[in-house]
């Protein structure tokens, strides 16, 4: 890692996490020589994505992370500092650190922000009373703790009103959670299990939602749409819901609980939302045109990930499917070049349905299912089980964050194979105790 100093450089990305990481290995494979610098405060990397396994109690919060350090590309520049600042029309940017970048081409892989403090009372309560979420790596362990030490009634999973990273985790930790309830002696005859969702359906993929619906009432877990969480009172342990009806109504709710799982609104950060990258029509995520992945006003500029204006699922599995329009397209605009790369919207959301149970969700722009496996993707399967939990962690480190490919070749003749096998792997909810912990799911 070098000192940042005010500087020019031919390509700048502005964000580590797995979508800035993966365009920065692509490029520099098509373009060794290429002055490339990347932008990231944070000295972790973690797998997002494993946060799940460890509120599942399948692997620990380490083993989801690496040092930021050994993830940067050779010949890339790793500047530790944060954006401040961004001027698009001065060819700018502004870090923290006090200093002034200029670039022949920008790259926003920011991720998202978590805004907790949206809902009150819930940064103060997390953590404590039953109150977590994987969707911090600051509290993922003690989702794990709280599904391990519930001793019956009321456990309720919410999904807030915004766009969110990976939209079927906050079901695959409920799903979970409920496998382990039924198991557990006494537990599950005395708990009641509610999905309480701000939106109109459990998944945006309707081919998905209409499976998950019938899921849940498979496993008798109460649906609750247009519940949109607004309060959290610890010490009563009590949720406070904002519902509205079909006609627009609006009315307060209060819900005991025994356990909440929240997943908090999300937004772009505001160094973004408050620059001119973003607009109002975009909801304040990079203003991109969403097959290029180029801003639509500032012709030097790109983004891709949980940032951009994709009108798809903010999903790893997206991230890694853009990368490579993206990468093209800047060596493309670089070199004079019609930007020919398109990205048709693909995401997957690898849906936990159960221990040893996974939907496969993918899909693209057109909201309709696609499979990477030759299989119906609307089905659980045990397959798709092992390759959420044990291969995809894998691909995640050693093919995708170095920019190298590894689907369809790679994953297609092994799902027959594993489906085949119907190899264990702690599928059983009872074999969950402590040394589940120290599991390898998430390496």
């Amino acid at each position: 890692m070098a000192k940042p100093g005010s500087r020019h450089h031919r390509v700048l990305i502005v964000g580590g996490g797995a979508a800035g990481l993966t365009v920065a290995h692509l490029l520099l494979r098509l373009q060794p020589q290429l002055d490339l610098a990347l932008l990231e405060p944070s000295a972790d990397h973690y797998y997002q994505p494993g946060w799940t396994l460890v509120g599942g109690g399948l692997c620990s919060l380490e083993q989801t992370r690496r040092d930021q350090a050994s993830l940067i590309p050779k010949g890339c520049l790793w500047i530790q500092a944060a954006a401040t600042e961004f001027k698009p029309a001065q060819n700018q940017l502004l870090i923290s650190t006090g200093e002034t970048l200029s670039y022949d081409v920008l790259i926003i892989a920011t991720g998202l922000r978590c805004r907790w403090e949206q809902i009150k009372g819930l940064p103060q309560a997390l953590g404590s009373h039953g109150i977590c979420s994987n969707y911090s790596p600051q509290y993922a362990s003690y989702s794990w703790e709280t599904i391990r030490n519930f001793q019956g009634g009321t456990a309720i999973f919410t999904v807030p009103e915004t766009a969110i990273k990976c939209g079927g985790a906050p079901q695959k930790v409920m799903y979970m959670a409920d496998d382990y309830f039924k198991a557990k002696s006494g537990v599950g005859v005395n708990t009641e299990v509610l999905f309480c969702t701000a939106g109109s359906t459990m998944f945006a993929v309707p081919a998905y939602g209409r499976v998950m619906a019938q899921l849940a009432l498979r496993r008798g877990i109460k649906l609750l749409l247009r519940h949109k969480l607004i309060e959290v009172l610890a010490e009563q342990q009590l949720a406070v819901f904002e519902v509205s009806d079909q006609a627009g109504n609006v009315s307060r709710k209060e819900f005991g609980f025994d356990m909440l799982h929240v997943v908090p609104p999300m937004t772009a950060p505001d160094v973004v939302a408050n620059s001119p990258l973003a607009s109002a029509e975009a909801g304040g995520w990079v203003d991109v045109d969403k097959f290029s992945t180029q801003h639509r006003r500032y012709a030097n500029v790109f983004a891709l990930g949980d940032v951009a204006s994709l009108p798809t699922a903010k999903t790893a599995g997206s991230a890694r499917a853009a990368a490579p329009v993206t990468a093209a397209n800047v060596l493309a605009f670089l070199g004079g070049q019609p930007l020919l790369a398109q990205y048709d919207g693909y995401s997957v959301c690898p849906i936990i349905s159960g221990y040893g149970r996974v939907v496969m969700a993918e899909f693209d722009y057109s909201k309709q299912p696609v499979s990477s496996f030759l299989v119906d993707p609307t089905k659980e399967r045990w397959s798709m089980w092992l390759l959420k939990t044990r291969l995809l962690p894998w691909l995640y480190w050693q093919r995708m964050l170095k920019g190298l490919p590894h689907e369809g070749r790679y994953l297609k003749p092994l799902a027959p194979l594993v489906h085949w096998l119907r190899l264990d792997y702690r599928a059983n909810p009872q074999d969950l105790e402590p040394q589940a912990e120290t599991s390898e799911g998430c390496s």
